[in-house]
């Protein structure tokens, strides 16, 4: 879906707040429920291997929220460095942080304030000095052009309006050779205009 695709009805801003709005119940009260999975039943479900788990404090696994499991794709090497994209309350980043060692780097933004605030009280705990977490947005990395050697995401692409915009800029970011190793949702059939304008269907 491009951004020029959106309907002009849509709000952004109405969306990334509603969006917001959803997981920060999901990093405040994990135990409430949720029309998806979370926590250590879902990456049971993804397959994440037990061993990285360990290395996670439960206050990230209980706020897991992603669809898929990027590691899936391949594990991380011992000295890249590596941006995740919608790090939520850093599940994905901590257990990557573990993988690229002290000489790698991890960098983890998320646009919910109360998710990154969880990420970071993890990274802490789990003495995690090779990852750093900040609130931002996947149509606007803070990353430098060609830095980056992988972009990890799960379950964020398919919440991003300007969707080309996003995709443009991780390419920006990525190091020539570098990889996206992304988990996420994907439908075979176009999308209604109706169903696009609905943001109650975004934000799950």
């Amino acid at each position: 879906m491009r951004s020029t695709d959106l309907p002009e009805t849509l709000d952004r801003d109405e969306l990334r707040e509603a969006i917001s709005e959803e997981y920060a119940q999901v990093a405040t009260s994990p135990e409430k429920g949720f029309h998806f999975h979370t926590g250590r039943k879902l990456a049971r479900l993804l397959k994440y291997q037990e061993e990285w788990i360990e290395f996670v404090p439960e206050t990230s696994v209980e706020s897991f929220a992603g669809t898929g499991n990027p590691f899936a794709m391949g594990r991380l090497n011992s000295g890249e460095h590596v941006l995740d994209v919608g790090c939520g309350a850093g599940f994905d980043s901590l257990i990557a942080s573990h993988m690229v060692g002290s000489k790698g780097h991890v960098m983890g933004i998320d646009m919910t304030t109360e998710m990154v605030a969880k990420a970071k009280l993890s990274a802490v705990a789990a003495g995690a000095d090779n990852l750093d977490l900040s609130t931002g947005d996947a149509e606007h990395l803070p990353s430098a052009d060609n830095s980056i050697d992988v972009i990890i995401s799960n379950g964020v692409f398919n919440l991003i309006p300007g969707k080309a915009t996003a995709a443009r800029e991780w390419f920006r970011v990525l190091k020539p050779g570098g990889r996206l190793q992304i988990a996420d949702i994907a439908v075979t059939k176009a999308v209604p205009f109706a169903a696009k304008d609905d943001i109650d269907l975004w934000t799950g």
